[in-house]
C-alpha cells in the first residue's frame, strides 16, 4: 500500500490520542483518528470542533496503513495485529510523547517514571517550578497530554510524568532531566512476563540523553542496581538514597532526619517533618523532587517553600474521614503490591485492609510479613476474589468476600474498632468493577461517608 506523505493516523481517541491530533493539525498534517472502542463524547466533541475525521469501533486497514506517521495510543501492544501490519508495511510508529517532543522548540523537559509515586512526584516538582515563577506545565499521565499543551498553550518547562508504554515508540525524545523513582514488578503481562524487558523500558527514558543532561535514580533500588552493572548512560547521573555513606558530590539523601539535596557545591537541608506528604515513600519521592529542582536551578527557598505548602494527590493515601474513632483512607491509586508495601509501611495504626481488584499476576509473598504484622483484617473488593482468597486463607485470621465498594466499606466498619485504620489500597487494577481507580476511590467516598 503506497504512504501519503502527509497523512498522520492517530490510534486510540483518549486524551494523548486526542492531543497528538490537534498537534498534527496544526502542523499541517492531514490527519485522521481511529479507535477500536468507542470515542468518549468530550473527546469527539473536541475532534468535530477541529473537523478531524475519525472512525470509532473499529480499524479500518484501508484508512491507516497508507500513513506516513502513525501515533499510536500507549494502551495498545506492539502484538496487536494492526501494529503487526503497520510494521510489515515499514510506517512509522511513535508515542505521543515523542511526537510532541518533536514540537517543542527550545522549551526543558523534567520526564519522571518509575513504578509507584510518578503522579506525587510529578505535582511536586511542577509546585516547586510554579513556585519559582517559571513557566511550566504538569503533562503526560497527569493534567492534560504533553501533545495538546504544545498545540494549545506552549511552555518554556514541561514535568512530564511517563510511563514505560510511552517510552516503548521514542525514537528522539530527550529529557533535559530524567527521573526513575523505583522499578518493582508491574504490567509483566505487556513484557513477556519478563522483568528485564521492563526495567529496560524505564530506562528507555534516558536513551537519547546527552552529557549535558541529568539522570537522577534510586540508589536504593534493586532493580537499578543491577540494570547499571551491565549499561551505562551518556547522562550526569545524580543518585537519591536514605544512606548517604559513600555518596560524593551532587546527591540527595536522609541523615539524623534531616532531608540534604547536595548539588554544584551547595549542600541544603530540610526537616522531614516539614513535609507536608508523609511516609517513607513521600520522602523518597521529596528528594527526587528536590534535586530535579535543583538541577533546574530553583533557589533553596523556594524548594522549601514549595515542600511546605504543597498539598498530596486525590486517591494516594488520601484521609477521608473518622467515624467512631476510626480513620477511613483511600489509596485506591495503589494498583500494584509495592504501591500496597509503601502504604502498609507508613502506617502505625491497626489495619483494616481492602484489597482487590484485577489481578495482575501479584506477588502477595512481598506484603505478606507487613499484613501479618499490622493488618486484623482483610476484605476483598472484587468481581472475582478467588486469587485473593485463595492466597490468604492459610496465613490469615479474617479474610472477608466482597463485590462492591459499599459492601466492602461496611465489612470494614463491622470489624474495626476505635483507634484503628480502614485502609483502601487494592494492589489490583480497577476494571472488575469500576470505571478506574479515580472511580473506585470515589465510591468508596461516598460509601464511607454515607456510614
Amino acid at each position: 500500500m503506497q504512504q501519503n506523505r502527509n497523512r498522520l493516523v492517530v490510534l486510540g481517541a483518549a486524551e494523548s490520542g486526542i492531543g497528538a491530533a490537534l498537534l498534527a493539525l496544526k502542523q499541517g498534517f492531514d490527519v485522521f483518528v481511529s479507535d477500536k472502542s468507542l470515542i468518549a463524547p468530550a473527546f469527539k466533541q473536541q475532534l468535530e470542533a477541529a473537523n478531524i475525521p475519525y472512525e470509532e469501533g473499529q480499524h479500518t486497514p484501508e484508512l491507516i496503513c497508507n500513513a506516513q506517521l502513525v501515533v499510536k495510543s500507549p494502551g495498545i501492544p506492539e502484538k496487536a495485529p494492526l501494529i503487526k501490519q503497520l510494521r510489515a508495511l515499514n510506517v512509522e510508529i511513535c508515542s505521543e510523547i515523542e511526537f510532541a517532543y518533536r514540537y517543542k522548540g527550545d522549551s526543558k523537559i523534567i520526564a519522571i517514571t518509575g513504578s509507584n509515586g510518578k503522579s506525587t512526584t510529578t505535582k511536586l516538582t511542577a509546585h516547586v517550578l510554579q513556585t519559582a515563577g517559571y513557566d511550566v506545565a504538569m503533562v503526560g499521565n497527569i493534567g492534560i497530554s504533553f501533545a495538546k499543551q504544545v498545540a494549545e498553550d506552549p511552555k518554556e518547562w514541561y514535568v512530564i510524568e511517563v510511563s514505560s508504554f510511552q517510552l516503548d515508540d521514542i525514537q528522539t525524545f530527550r529529557p533535559d532531566i530524567a527521573v526513575i523513582l523505583n522499578i518493582t514488578p508491574d504490567h509483566l503481562d505487556r513484557y513477556e512476563y519478563k522483568f528485564d524487558n521492563y526495567v529496560q523500558a524505564k530506562f528507555n527514558i534516558t536513551q537519547f540523553q546527552l552529557p549535558t543532561d541529568y539522570l537522577i535514580l534510586n540508589k536504593d533500588d534493586e532493580a537499578m542496581k543491577q540494570f547499571l552493572l551491565t549499561h551505562s548512560t551518556h547522562a550526569k547521573t545524580i543518585f537519591f538514597t536514605m544512606d548517604e555513606m559513600n555518596l560524593e558530590g551532587d546527591a540527595a539523601f536522609i541523615h539524623n532526619n534531616e532531608m540534604h539535596i547536595r548539588f554544584d557545591g551547595d549542600d541544603w537541608s530540610s526537616s522531614i517533618d516539614d513535609l507536608t506528604i508523609k511516609g517513607k515513600h513521600n520522602q523518597y519521592n521529596s528528594m527526587a523532587a528536590g534535586i530535579s529542582s535543583r538541577v533546574a536551578h530553583i533557589r533553596k527557598e523556594k524548594i522549601r517553600e514549595s515542600f511546605e505548602s504543597f498539598q498530596g494527590l486525590e486517591h494516594r493515601l488520601e484521609f477521608v474521614a473518622t467515624i467512631r474513632g476510626v480513620d477511613y483512607i483511600n489509596d485506591s491509586k495503589a494498583t500494584n503490591v509495592n504501591s500496597v508495601w509503601y502504604a502498609l509501611e507508613g502506617l502505625k495504626k491497626p489495619i483494616v485492609l481492602i484489597l482487590g481488584g484485577q489481578d495482575k499476576g501479584n506477588d502477595y509473598d512481598q506484603i505478606l510479613p507487613l499484613i501479618q504484622e499490622k493488618v486484623k483484617a482483610i476484605v476483598c473488593m472484587g468481581k472475582d476474589n478467588s486469587i485473593l482468597l485463595d492466597f490468604f486463607k492459610d496465613k490469615h485470621e479474617v479474610v472477608l468476600d466482597t463485590h462492591s465498594a459499599r459492601s466492602a466499606v461496611m465489612a470494614a466498619y463491622s470489624i474495626a474498632e476505635r483507634g484503628d485504620i480502614v485502609l483502601l489500597s487494592p494492589a489490583c487494577a480497577s476494571f472488575d468493577l469500576f470505571n478506574n481507580y479515580e472511580d473506585r476511590g470515589r465510591q468508596f467516598k461516598e460509601a464511607v461517608r454515607n456510614l
